[in-house]
């Protein structure tokens, strides 16, 4: 049996920019910055060194699940509920005449439900300290395990198809929905929900991603903190939140005359087999993700007119990623689009592929290029080619026929998705 066509029918998103699709994309496309001071602990206290983030706001899970229902659930899942019932609605699935053993839920997690296991740490290194038995609620290991964003919406929905995580790093997202799209070429199911998610806004996150010198301090500007390809970029910004996407047979979407988002035209993985953080300074595994994905999706470099960058606005990364484009698409590069719509997000980490995934699927549907923002006249970097358009600070019109995403994780984790207007 030859591969199935995939397309896309439902989008969600819980996000920094919008809890919301419509909102969320008319943010993305006006250069909004979602960055701000972090709420979710206080920084003075934990003394970190970088004291903001992208933060989901007015975000109310009860629209999705009851109070009771949602205490059993760190956030990592609770927004994955968000993004993930958008989705499904948006989708326009009737779910009483589906074969519900036929749609499936693969998820993207980087970290998981890090806020519950610091919690209960600290629960219980009280009560040791007072001499108590350590208790802790018994939704405390549900709520750790980062299985549960995938397996919590299959049990909302009574989906009985594939059901797992995928853990990548950054590249965790995009590499969910690869699997997803593979259990439909392969005919293991007609509709898979599809997405990730992070919660990662804890101390201790903020405190190791700065050991590493990661992030950005930029204390004093934190809406422009996110700078990818500027001369003065120190870092990313950390970002939480839930991206989700229905994916769906060809044939079935049309039988029931659904509304056709974009096409899977092709994927790509690799990796960098190179360093547990950094990435091959030349951008050998971004080469090989690009060409495979190109070569799956049976298209020239010529066929692509806009890349969404992994583009986090890290020294290292950002260099190697504009070689890796420059090797693969030759002089075309001048003439497609690329944004790192980080810039605004902030990094979802496992979530980044999807909310990507997201943004490109939006950009081929409405002939939009979001912008990569925060980018200053003459703040260049010497070793990266200003001549390719990264549309900076403000969003293009222009024709998507296809779009590529770009995912690369720690430990050398590449991955990316193209989508296509459908056919």
């Amino acid at each position: 049996m030859g591969n199935r066509r995939v397309v896309v029918t439902g989008l969600g998103v819980v996000s920094p920019l919008g809890s919301h699709l419509p909102e969320f994309w008319e943010n993305v496309t006006a250069g909004m910055s979602g960055a701000g001071p972090i709420t979710r602990f206080d920084p003075t206290l934990s003394n970190t060194k970088t004291k903001f983030a992208c933060e989901v706001r007015n975000f109310d899970v009860t629209e999705y699940i009851d109070r009771k229902e949602a205490r059993k659930l760190d956030a990592c899942a609770q927004f994955s509920v968000g993004a993930g019932v958008q989705a499904v609605n948006d989708s326009g699935l009737d779910l009483k005449s589906e074969n519900l053993d036929r749609i499936g839920v693969i998820m993207g997690i980087g970290i998981g439900g890090c806020q519950s296991f610091q919690s209960g740490l600290t629960s219980v290194n009280q009560q040791k300290e007072s001499g108590q038995e350590p208790k802790l609620t018994p939704f405390f290991i549900p709520q750790i395990i980062g299985s549960m964003t995938a397996g919590y919406l299959s049990i909302k929905f009574g989906f009985h198809g594939p059901g797992y995580v995928t853990s990548a790093a950054c590249a965790s997202g995009t590499n969910a929905l690869i699997d997803a799209v593979n259990m439909i070429r392969l005919g293991k199911a007609d509709v898979m929900l599809t997405g990730g998610s992070e919660a990662p806004l804890i101390d201790s996150g903020i405190a190791g991603f700065n050991a590493m010198h990661a992030l950005s301090t930029r204390n004093d500007s934190p809406a422009t903190a996110s700078r990818p390809m500027s001369g003065s970029r120190d870092g990313f910004v950390i970002a939480e939140g839930a991206a989700c996407l229905v994916l769906e047979e060809y044939s079935h979407a049309v039988s029931r005359n659904a509304h056709i988002y974009a096409e899977v035209a092709g994927w790509g993985l690799s990796s960098d087999a190179f360093h547990i953080t950094a990435p091959d300074p030349e951008g050998a595994g971004a080469i090989k993700v690009m060409q495979n994905a190109l070569d799956d999706a049976g298209m020239r470099p010529e066929d692509i007119d806009y890349i969404n960058m992994h583009g986090t606005s890290t020294p290292l990364g950002d260099v190697a990623e504009c070689k890796a484009i420059r090797s693969v698409f030759g002089e075309h590069v001048y003439d497609m689009n690329l944004s790192a719509t980080k810039s605004m997000t902030g990094h979802l980490l496992g979530g980044a592929g999807a909310i990507e995934g997201v943004i490109s699927v939006m950009s081929v549907m409405n002939d939009i290029v979001p912008p990569t923002i925060n980018h200053e006249d003459g703040d260049n970097d010497e070793q990266i080619d200003y001549r390719m358009n990264f549309t900076f600070n403000k969003a293009q019109k222009r024709t998507v026929r296809a779009a590529l995403s770009n995912t690369f994780g720690f430990g050398g984790h590449n991955a990316c998705i193209i989508f296509k207007k459908p056919e």
